[in-house]
């Protein structure tokens, strides 16, 4: 199943040069380029994608996937949860939309019930470990998004990095 894998790693809100703000016309390119990629990702036979659920990029991520499955039956999405208390300080309606994209993943994989200072790269890593390709949304600054992509590097993964 690696072979047909594709992981994501990407920013949260805080680190996105429009925040929140989904309607700002820098977010809506980037979530046409998101599906632009993943297209191609699928042609080059890619049909398994892993996505940490975190808000920000990795939703925008597995909302763009799960557009792709109404015309590719055969893409299945899979949330890869670092622990059970992830959306615990989000707000109302991230919940909800983190809930809403839940229910239409193929596969849930909750990696541990507790948080833990380490349990965010531990998910990284099991989605870098469970794929073979890595698409990154990043802007070239330090944190969990550069570690990841550090990681699959290391581990001989293909990264395609869309820079924000």
């Amino acid at each position: 199943m690696r072979e047909i894998s594709c992981s994501f790693t990407g920013h949260r809100p805080t680190k996105l040069p429009w925040g929140a703000n989904e309607n700002d016309s820098r977010c809506l390119a980037l979530k046409m380029e998101l599906a632009a990629r993943l297209e191609g990702i699928y042609e080059a036979g890619y049909r398994h994608f892993i996505c940490g659920m975190a808000i920000g990029c990795d939703m925008f991520f597995a909302e763009a996937v799960l557009e792709m499955q109404k015309l590719h039956p055969d893409v299945t999405l899979e949330a890869a949860i670092p622990c059970g208390t992830q959306p615990d300080r989000w707000t109302r309606a991230q919940r909800e939309r983190y809930n809403r994209l839940l229910d239409r993943c193929s596969k849930v994989n909750v990696l541990q019930i507790n948080y833990s200072p380490d349990c965010m790269m531990q998910r990284n890593q099991y989605m870098v470990d469970n794929s073979s390709l890595l698409l990154a949304c990043f802007d070239g600054r330090p944190g969990g998004t550069m570690s990841t992509i550090l990681y699959a590097q290391r581990q001989g993964l293909n990264v395609i990095t869309i820079d924000i």
